[in-house]
């Protein structure tokens, strides 16, 4: 129990998943139905991508991106070359583990070329790359992969209906990057990024293959909308415990667990008639805002979860809970990810963090939160 409370403490998304669950289902008793609405193929889904990419981090499959770096001789330069890796691998390996894998490495980077003034604002950057890189695909974030699960649409048709805001988005970044070096464009960096990048160990070669095998074969699953996923779940859970079991102790199960409370939250509140009619006439119409207002309370991945099935315009509800995360630290996972990340390196910094993310968030906000509007008036 003692160990339950600990983690429950450590974990305040998980706490509040667990409350809204135990809440619903005083609101509405629990029944057979339940079982079958919680969406196992969405968890499945997280389970492998998790797993696999707790994997990548381990083997340092990323080190070919890590050591580029390295080449590069200007701040412009290498804080573009940081913010668009991230933007580009939240695609495909979520924004938070893109977090994970490169804010580390620009505290690193900036420490070694004396640049330290620079961490705060690149880094807020880097959660702006991640929220709004990772909203072009279906596998970009967790809430993108509940969403397209459950409409129906194509990926293609998924691409091509979030390309335009992430267009601009990209496009604002690059805005940014240079404002922040307005004074000097030309600032040189001596960092090395050799040492932060590491080695591939000869005898992980066979893991890094196998990796990026099962990758493949995930996304595959995810695009193809295969029937036969719990096999294929099944079959990656098998060779990651024949390649290295201790990578499925790592998995992020706290998020799995988080995911499926906020399930039964969703499950048990739609099934209440007097809840259901007020959430669908509140909501639909208004899911753009209801997406990032929601989203401030609760982060946008258990917002998805809760909105969705009172949503008439799908793309309106998706794009307001991939803008939800550049309103404050609560509106996504990641951005809490990046606060952690953030202030185990710098304690007592946390206020600070929270003052220039905020204020470089909002202003990024206030380009896209009208343009994303006018977009998601036309329906997924």
């Amino acid at each position: 129990m003692q160990k339950i409370v600990k983690i429950l403490k450590k974990e305040p998304m998980l706490l509040v998943s667990v409350i809204a669950a135990i809440v619903a289902l005083f609101i509405t008793p629990p029944s057979a139905r339940l079982l079958s609405d919680i969406d196992w193929h969405t968890l499945a889904t997280l389970f492998m991508m998790l797993t696999v990419l707790e994997g990548f981090k381990k083997e340092n499959i990323f080190r070919p991106v890590l050591k580029l770096a390295g080449s590069i001789t200007t701040m412009v330069g290498l804080s573009l070359f940081l913010v668009f890796s991230v933007f580009f691998t939240s695609m495909f390996v979520t924004n938070d583990v893109s977090l994970i894998i490169f804010v580390p490495l620009t505290i690193i980077l900036f420490r070694q070329g004396n640049k330290e003034q620079y961490i705060l604002p690149v880094i807020s950057m880097e959660n702006i790359a991640a929220v709004r890189g990772s909203l072009l695909t279906p596998f970009g974030s967790p809430q993108n992969l509940f969403i397209f699960g459950q409409s129906g649409v194509t990926a293609f048709h998924f691409i091509g209906y979030m390309f335009p805001i992430w267009i601009i988005s990209g496009v604002l970044l690059v805005i940014f990057v240079v404002v922040l070096y307005r004074k000097d464009l030309k600032q040189k960096t001596s960092v090395d990024s050799t040492k932060a990048a590491g080695e591939w160990k000869p005898e992980g070669k066979v893991r890094r293959i196998v990796y990026l095998c099962i990758f493949a074969v995930v996304i595959f699953s995810i695009v193809s909308r295969t029937a036969y996923w719990p096999f294929i779940a099944a079959a990656v859970a098998v060779c990651v415990f024949a390649v290295d079991r201790k990578i499925l102790v790592k998995t992020d199960y706290v998020l799995l667990l988080t995911f499926f409370c906020f399930f039964v939250f969703s499950s048990s509140i739609a099934a209440n008639p007097g809840i259901s009619e007020f959430l669908k006439n509140s909501v639909a119409g208004n899911e753009y805002v209801w997406g990032i207002g929601i989203s401030q309370l609760i982060s946008n991945v258990p917002a998805s979860i809760v909105l969705y099935p009172f949503a008439d315009n799908t793309g309106a509800l998706l794009y307001g809970l991939d803008s939800a995360g550049l309103c404050t630290l609560i509106g996504s996972l990641a951005s809490v990810i990046n606060y952690r990340i953030y202030v185990r390196e710098y304690p007592g910094n946390g206020l600070k963090f929270v003052k220039v993310f905020t204020l470089t968030s909002l202003a990024f906000f206030a380009f896209v939160v009208i343009p994303g509007y006018l977009i998601s008036l036309t329906p997924m």
